[in-house]
């Protein structure tokens, strides 16, 4: 039994009311003094020890209540006092200041995500209806070169549009894995000619970059490194691609003009696990920014973050890549590099 539980305290009350009461009993006998004042004094001492260590319980108990009705009410400022009390009521204060937190941090978070979901959606929606008007006023021909950067518009936001849902799925975890074992060799070399593929396909369009949040480029050189060239692993494909092709996509962004990307698999610890890494040689990511590259919306601090041909996307890429790897129970994060970004994938395998 903890030393100053509830228990404890009201375990004492009890033991100290009966030797009051004895006490004065003693003294009643010896000084003859009437039972009836004996029996008052009794009471009263009770009485008042009881009312202190109640009130110390209950005005705990109502500072709890009056915080706990402001959070239902949509206040999360409040806090309960008394979190360093050694007993019951002290943890239950840590508990209900940790939801607290937690609370006010989900609706800075869904804030956040309002106002930048608004944002982002703004941005190519006015564009779309900027060129509109143009062909219906006459300012400009309906001809295929407007056409073209309508569409591009209608494409990227089309693209936020995909990208939120996934993430609105991953959230409400109506997103079921499909692990199944497959070599890794033939399966990453196809998602690195996909991005190839996407790449010199927007490459080639006239006009505008399409604003989807996919590169434009095609001088950089994607590198494959899988050792041993038989390695197999387990986890869900299609996952796995969105996790694979938004790190290559993100770090040909970041290359410099004729930069490598390289992407390196190897055995993981456990049976069928696979460990990954997308390396690049841009710029890097400040060792302080290694914890918010994951976020929505973060696009980073740099001054120059973005390689040339890159719209610089909406931001979405590595977050959906974290909630991806997190549905598989893995890890993923930044890791130490000499040069460039180095970004590491682990994946459990067979559980």
């Amino acid at each position: 039994m903890r030393p100053f539980s509830i228990k404890t305290k009201l375990g004492a009350l009890v033991v100290v009311s009966v030797f009051i009461t004895t006490g004065l009993l003693m003294i009643a006998v010896r000084t003859r003094t009437e039972l009836r004042f004996i029996t008052v004094f009794s009471i009263i001492a009770t009485l008042l020890i009881t009312q202190f260590v109640a009130h110390s319980l209950t005005a705990q108990l109502d500072d709890m209540s009056t915080v706990a009705r402001s959070i239902s009410h949509g206040d999360y400022t409040r806090r309960v006092s008394g979190a360093d009390r050694r007993d019951e009521l002290g943890d239950l204060a840590t508990t209900i200041n940790r939801m607290a937190d937690d609370l006010e941090a989900q609706d800075q978070h869904r804030k956040e995500l309002v106002a930048n979901v608004s944002h982002e959606l703004r941005t190519p929606i006015a564009a779309l209806r900027a060129v509109l008007e143009n062909v219906v006023d006459g300012v400009s021909a309906a001809d295929p070169e407007t056409m073209r950067t309508a569409l591009k518009q209608t494409e990227r936001l089309g693209r936020l549009v995909e990208t939120l849902l996934d993430l609105s799925r991953l959230d409400n975890g109506v997103v079921p894995l499909k692990a199944r074992r497959f070599e890794v060799w033939p399966y990453l070399s196809g998602v690195l000619k996909e991005a190839q593929l996407s790449g010199a396909a927007a490459a080639q369009r006239q006009g505008m970059p399409s604003g989807s949040g996919r590169h434009t480029r095609t001088d950089v050189h994607l590198h494959l490194d899988v050792s041993p060239p038989e390695l197999t692993a387990h986890a869900d494909a299609e996952r796995l691609h969105q996790v694979v092709a938004n790190l290559i996509d993100n770090a040909v962004k970041h290359s410099p003009p004729h930069g490598r990307v390289t992407v390196r698999a190897r055995r993981g610890e456990g049976p069928e696990s696979l460990d990954l890494e997308v390396m690049d040689e841009g710029p890097g990511i400040p060792e302080s920014e290694w914890h918010r590259v994951f976020e929505r919306f973060n696009r980073g601090s740099a001054s120059t973050p973005h390689g040339p041909g890159s719209d610089g996307g909406t931001g979405l890429g590595l977050a959906i890549a974290r909630w991806a790897v997190d549905l598989h129970g893995g890890r993923i994060g930044v890791a130490e590099s000499t040069r460039g970004c180095r970004i590491q994938v682990t994946l459990p395998g067979i559980p």
